[in-house]
This record gives structure tokens, C-alpha cells and sequence, in this order.
């Protein structure tokens, strides 16, 4: 499935989607996720996690921008 329908599709992604989408390693996105660099997961069980899809589209959009400090 193109990764363009994952996003406008919208609804919730599954972390094998989210690193396909993103292009990082899986304890790379779980940092990212702890210092709240990246979009917070939602809980759908116990064991099952999930990002909504609104939320790593931005995410990618901010990364191709470059970083403003001030």
C-alpha cells in the first residue's frame, strides 16, 4: 500500500507502518516518541499501539522542514 494512502486514508497506523513511514529504527522512534520529538502513541489494549495518522503526517511535514532555534 502506497505510503500516501496510509496517510490520507487517516485513522490509526501500527508502529511497522509509522517506521516505514518515517525511515527510523524502532528504538529510534521510541526515543523520539519519549522526548516528545514525535507524535504521543494511543493505547488500544495492553499490548496494542498505535499513532494516528493525522499526527505522523505532520510529524513528517515538520521534518522536512529545517529546525528553527531561537
Amino acid at each position: 500500500m502506497p505510503a500516501q494512502y496510509l496517510l490520507e486514508a487517516g485513522g490509526l497506523l501500527r508502529l511497522p507502518q509509522v517506521l516505514a513511514l518515517v525511515g527510523v529504527s524502532k528504538s529510534t522512534w521510541w526515543k523520539l516518541v519519549r522526548e516528545q520529538r514525535a507524535p504521543a502513541a494511543v493505547k488500544l489494549s495492553e499490548r496494542c499501539t498505535a499513532w494516528r495518522a493525522s499526527d505522523v503526517a505532520a510529524f513528517i511535514e515538520a521534518a522536512g522542514r529545517p529546525e528553527v532555534r531561537a
